[in-house]
This record gives C-alpha cells, sequence and structure tokens, in this order.
C-alpha cells in the first residue's frame, strides 16, 4: 500500500493585543490555507514560539509586556531561519525600520491593506521554506567562525573557498558568474558570513523577479505621497544594507536607465529615495551576481560597458555540477541527512547503480535540480535504500541506453507511475484545499466531472 506524502500547512503565530485585529489576520490567513495561532499576550506567544515551531511570526511593535523588539530579539536567538513580521502604526514607521535593520523580515503598517499582509506572508513562508534548505557544511578553506553552506571538494570548489576567505574582509565590490543553480547566493552570503560586517544585514534582491516599474523603489526606497498608494514613507534595499552587504541577483536583468543609477552608487555611494530631495549615504558591500556573459551583454548593448567594470572588481566562477563530479556523492549524502530530517525519513543508503546513474547525468539544472532530484526520491522510496528505479522521469529517459543493466525498464515503468500518481494527488488535494473540500467545485477546477473525481480519488486513498 502506497504511502501518502505528508501535506505541511504552514503554520504562523500573530501576536497583537488587540483583539480585533488577530481575529481579521486569523480568518485571512486561514481562507489563504494556512494555520494560523493567535495570541494576545506576548508572554504567552513566547511559549508558543518555543513549543509550535512556526514558519513565519507576526507581531505587533508595542504591547504591554515584551513588545515586537523584544519578541525579534529572542527569535533572532533562538530561531534565526522564522521569518519575522512586525506590524506598527504609522507614527512608529522609523521604528519599524530600525526593527527592519535588526533583522526583521518585513513591516506592514496600521490599518493594513489584507492583500499586501498576505503577499508579505507568502513570501515569508517560501523564505523559511528556502532557509531549511542550506546543505551540511564541510568546507576546510573556509575559516570555520560559523559551519559553512557550501560543500564541495573538487579542486574547482576548493579554489572558490580560497578566493572566499581571501576577500571576505575587503569592501571590494564582487561578481559572480555561473549556471543557474550552482550556488551562487550561497557563495555570496558565505563571503557576507566570513567578513567583519557579519553581524549588519545581509539583504538581497532579485532583479528579474521585479518590474521595471518598481525596481527602482525597491532599490532606494519612496517618500510618502512619491506615488499612488505610497501612504507612509519606506526604505529601499540600499537603505536597509547599510554597514551590511546587498546581493544583488540576475544583475544583467536590471532595466538600462536604472543601470545609470546603480553606477552612481556604486561611485559616490549615495543615492535619493523616490520622490525625495535628500541625498542619502550609504555604506554597503555590492555582491552582484549573473548566468549571463556580461561581456556578450555589453556589446549587445544590455548592459552598460561602465557597470561591467564597476561590478566586475572581483570575479568568481562557479563550476557547473558536470564540471566537479567528485563533488556529487558528498552532496548527495548531505541532501539525504538534510531531508531525512525535513521529511521525517530514514534513509540509510544509495544503490551504487544509482549513485553511478547521478553521476553520469549531466544536471542542466546543477545542484538546485540534484536538490530537488533527491528529495523526490527519498519521498517515493518503499525502503530506507535509494534506488536506480527511484530516480527521476528526466533522468532515466536521458541516461537510457547508460542506465545500469538491472531490472531497467521495470525500474522505468514504475517510477513514471509512482511520480504520475504523485502529481496527481497533490493537484486533487490542491482543489479541494482551495474549494474547501467540496468535490464538485474541485472536478471544475482539475476540468473533470465529479464521478471522475471520485473514482480518482478512491484509487489514491484520498477522501474527502
Amino acid at each position: 500500500m502506497e504511502t501518502k506524502p505528508k501535506i505541511v500547512v504552514p503554520k504562523i503565530i500573530v501576536i497583537d493585543d488587540e483583539r480585533n485585529i488577530t481575529f481579521v489576520i486569523q480568518a485571512m490567513l486561514e481562507r489563504a490555507g494556512f494555520q494560523a495561532l493567535v495570541f494576545n499576550s506576548s508572554e504567552q506567544a513566547l511559549r508558543a514560539i518555543d513549543a509550535e515551531n512556526p514558519q513565519v511570526i507576526i507581531t505587533d511593535l508595542y504591547m504591554p509586556g515584551p513588545g515586537g523588539m523584544e519578541i525579534l530579539e529572542y527569535c533572532q536567538k533562538h530561531f534565526p531561519r522564522v521569518p519575522v513580521v512586525v506590524i506598527t502604526a504609522y507614527g512608529t514607521v522609523e521604528s519599524a525600520v530600525s526593527a527592519l535593520k535588526r533583522g526583521a523580515f518585513d513591516y506592514i503598517t496600521k490599518p493594513f491593506d489584507q492583500a499586501e499582509l498576505l503577499s508579505v506572508v507568502q513570501k515569508a513562508v517560501l523564505t523559511f521554506a528556502q532557509r531549511e534548505k542550506e546543505p551540511i557544511a564541510i568546507t576546510e578553506a573556509v575559516p570555520q567562525k560559523t559551519a559553512s553552506s557550501l560543500t564541495g571538494a573538487s579542486a574547482g570548489m576548493q579554489e572558490v573557498f580560497k578566493i572566499i576567505a581571501k576577500i571576505a574582509n575587503s569592501p571590494t565590490t564582487v561578481l559572480i558568474t555561473g549556471e543557474s543553480g550552482t550556488g551562487k547566493e550561497l557563495v555570496a552570503y558565505e563571503i557576507h558570513r566570513n567578513s567583519s560586517r557579519v553581524k549588519k544585514p545581509f539583504i538581497k534582491i532579485n532583479c528579474a523577479a521585479i518590474p521595471a516599474t518598481l525596481i527602482e523603489s525597491e532599490l532606494f526606497g519612496y517618500e510618502k505621497g512619491a506615488f499612488t498608494g505610497a501612504v507612509t514613507s519606506k526604505p529601499g534595499r540600499f537603505e536597509l544594507a547599510h554597514e551590511g552587504t546587498l546581493f544583488l541577483d540576475e544583475v544583467a536583468e536590471m532595466p538600462l536607465e536604472m543601470q545609470v543609477k546603480l553606477l552612481r552608487i556604486l561611485q559616490e555611494q549615495e543615492f535619493e529615495r523616490v520622490g525625495g530631495v535628500h541625498t542619502l549615504k550609504v555604506d554597503a558591500r555590492i555582491i552582484a551576481a549573473t548566468n549571463k556573459d556580461l561581456e556578450q551583454e555589453v556589446k549587445s548593448g544590455k548592459l552598460r560597458e561602465d557597470l561591467f567594470y564597476r561590478l566586475n572588481v572581483f570575479p568568481i566562477h562557479l563550476p557547473a555540477l558536470r564540471e566537479r563530479k567528485e563533488d556529487i556523492e558528498l552532496l548527495v549524502k548531505g541532501f539525504v541527512q538534510q531531508f531525512n530530517l525535513k521529511l521525517k525519513k530514514n534513509i540509510s543508503s544509495i544503490e551504487p547503480n544509482c549513485l553511478d546513474a547521478i553521476r553520469a547525468y549531466a544536471w542542466p539544472g546543477n545542484i538546485r535540480q540534484l536538490e530537488n532530484a533527491i528529495e523526490r526520491m527519498i519521498l517515493m522510496a518503499e525502503g530506507n535504500v535509494l534506488l536506480t528505479k527511484d530516480l527521476p522521469e528526466e533522468v532515466l529517459v536521458a541516461l537510457g541506453d547508460r542506465l545500469p543493466q538491472q531490472g531497467e525498464s521495470t525500474g522505468f515503468k514504475e517510477t513514471v507511475k509512482r511520480q504520475t500518481q504523485f502529481l496527481e494527488r497533490d493537484l486533487i488535494e490542491k482543489a479541494l484545499s482551495e474549494t474547501e473540500g467540496n468535490v464538485t467545485r474541485a472536478a471544475e477546477k482539475l476540468g473533470l466531472s465529479r464521478k471522475g473525481l471520485q473514482i480518482k480519488m478512491k484509487d489514491l486513498g484520498l477522501n474527502k
């Protein structure tokens, strides 16, 4: 009998001494599919944080007893991976900015817009999930102040570790290049963590994920009234990264008009908020990353040449996973340990032929793809050993005749069948969750008849 994968509902703790506020937030979060635990007493909330292991905490800034700052400090010390969102009144925005600089994930002003709060919570949940995916630490070349989140014994990675150790304490701008999924953000964080700026913020922004119309306000912040909807002032990423590190991911995707402003701040270390008249000084160490050939981007007119030279002060290139295959066994073991804990599994070993197949595959998505594959394999494994038949379909198809000759066709068919069932189960459970268990509406969302959905649910061992 197949084991049904556990669906984890993100748990959010909400703390505010105003009952009406917690009631509204709880209703909103539960409609969105989250589990919300609300507290009107900060003392009770602190005890609950220890017991409940939440994914996100939303707290008012000012309350009787321990306030939002005390809760933030407690979480930073004991639960550093849990994002803390601060709620504040308009008149206390400066305190909220202070909270951001001390590690808060974001802040929302009262009266808050429910859509904005929900968007922040969704980002915070994704951030928590990302923080939970750090691979195990095994880097001898990096000073052992803390455990490193990078892994690799190959010559290419050992060279990267040496470079990190040499440049971490300098203010030099760093450009990290490499294919998608090679770990550029991890390298940026290691540079920050091994520098004298380690106690200051590590702020990151994905230049490709933000619309061109919004990227200026995201980078530089804005003043109240700068545009429709700017009901209060808000600092940008540069301001938040003061005395710390700013990581500009996918920097080649930045619009040309923004490249001029970025060049100015790199040269002068000053800027103005959108709608502002005061020039602000900032001391932030810049680390940029890209998966593109920037010299080619300059030739094609998509990147300013002067900005390229400003960013390319100290380049670090990360090798693709296919270029460091001696690291694969180390990475696989690390991911198995990681997902054993996360998924409450007990995978103890991997079939040699399976490991050979993993080494033989090209991994176009690099470490990120390997990580996802190992998680999927652990979910699908029937025992405590990872087998060749547990490999993802794309790996089995790509290797074809190069797969180890032991029940190859049977393993492939079983893998496709199980992965299809897992995908169907996931889609059906999502549709049922979104329709609050209404089978008729869920069937409409999935493009099935009610009878067809009921048959599928029976086959997959699901009930309403």
